[in-house]
């Protein structure tokens, strides 16, 4: 990574709540890095019009219009290639890649997955942790490998389950944590703090524990 603003690119599918707290925490100066793009999967993501309002190139690629995984994800590469990233930001980006585009920017690639990773990988996390009678729930962020949701996890931020909470209630609690913890993440990896080592999170020199970061 250069010594100069390194070059953030982040991929959405819809809201782009994580984005807006990525770019609020860039203009804040929390994080010494610039969001070269913001990719979207979906024409109607809001989180386009959050990127045009904070003046970041906007860019959608409509899975739709490719005829398979492959020719998607070779389109992204070339895409993102040309914004020269040192990170790139899963956020909300509701995909399965390729290995082939994990393995490109393997070390590089980030991405928040709303479960304490290794529990409930893939969808509807926060309805199987109700259903399990989990008494907590939560969130981690982790770098992409090619295993689904199966990357080294960087940081777990654990909440509670209320008897009366639904997926949705519990989704906004985990939300909550997550625009905080995102940007600390990339903070520490555009200051060149955190790094992928032999298929580990290593954060100022130091393997982190399965878990993550400050894990109890």
């Amino acid at each position: 990574m250069s010594s100069a603003m390194p070059n953030i690119c982040v991929l959405i599918s819809g809201n782009g709540s994580n984005l807006q707290a990525i770019i609020d925490a860039v203009a804040a100066g929390k994080i010494h890095g610039k969001i070269a793009c913001v990719i979207s999967n979906r024409p109607d993501a809001y989180g386009l019009e959050r990127a045009e309002n904070a003046g970041i190139p906007a860019i959608c690629l409509d899975h739709k219009a490719f005829e398979d995984r492959d020719s998607y994800d070779a389109a992204l590469m070339e895409t993102l290639d040309s914004y020269a990233p040192d990170c790139v930001v899963l956020a909300g980006f509701m995909r399965i890649l390729t290995a082939d585009f994990v393995d490109h920017y393997l070390g590089k690639l980030l991405n928040i997955h709303p479960s304490l990773l290794p529990k409930y990988k893939g969808l509807n996390t926060h309805q199987r942790a109700i259903d399990n009678g989990d008494e907590e729930h939560g969130l981690s962020v982790h770098f992409v490998t090619p295993e689904l949701d199966g990357g080294p996890v960087i940081i777990q931020c654990k909440v509670p389950v209320f008897s009366d909470d639904d997926a949705g209630t519990l989704a906004q609690r985990v939300q909550e944590q997550e625009r905080h913890i995102y940007p600390l993440v990339v903070h520490w990896f555009c200051g060149g703090r955190l790094t992928m080592n032999n298929n580990k999170a290593v954060l100022d020199g130091n393997v982190l524990p399965e878990g993550g970061y400050a894990n109890d």
